[in-house]
């Protein structure tokens, strides 16, 4: 079964959360924690989905190695250019998942194109 999302014109946390809850089955009457539905998402449209300027700016994606000095820091506009729509949308839903074994498999189950 696969559930369709157009991001066109949308907000992307809101394109974001309907993915995450698709994902997980929240939608479904048969909704179990420990399960995952064999439902895919696909998100089209991602490169015409509404993001402020502001946040083009403001939101920064953080990641440290381990090692002293390996903090780096990406602002959300020059993830867009280097990764592209798909990768800004894939963070989005991937925070929004339960941090936990299925968190992977849900992912693989979200198909994004621009």
């Amino acid at each position: 079964m696969e559930h369709t999302i157009d991001a066109k014109n949308k907000r992307l946390g809101r394109v974001a959360s309907e993915a995450a809850s698709v994902l997980m089955g929240k939608n479904r009457v048969d909704f179990a924690r420990h399960r995952i539905p064999e439902q895919t998402v696909r998100i089209i449209n991602a490169s015409s989905a509404n993001i402020d300027a502001k946040k083009r700016t403001g939101k920064i994606y953080q990641k440290y190695s381990g090692f002293p000095g390996g903090q780096s820091k990406i602002t959300l506009e020059k993830m867009i250019t280097t990764k592209g729509y798909k990768e800004v949308f894939r963070k989005a839903v991937h925070g929004m998942l339960p941090s936990n074994k299925l968190r992977a498999k849900m992912l693989k189950q979200l198909i994004i194109s621009d």
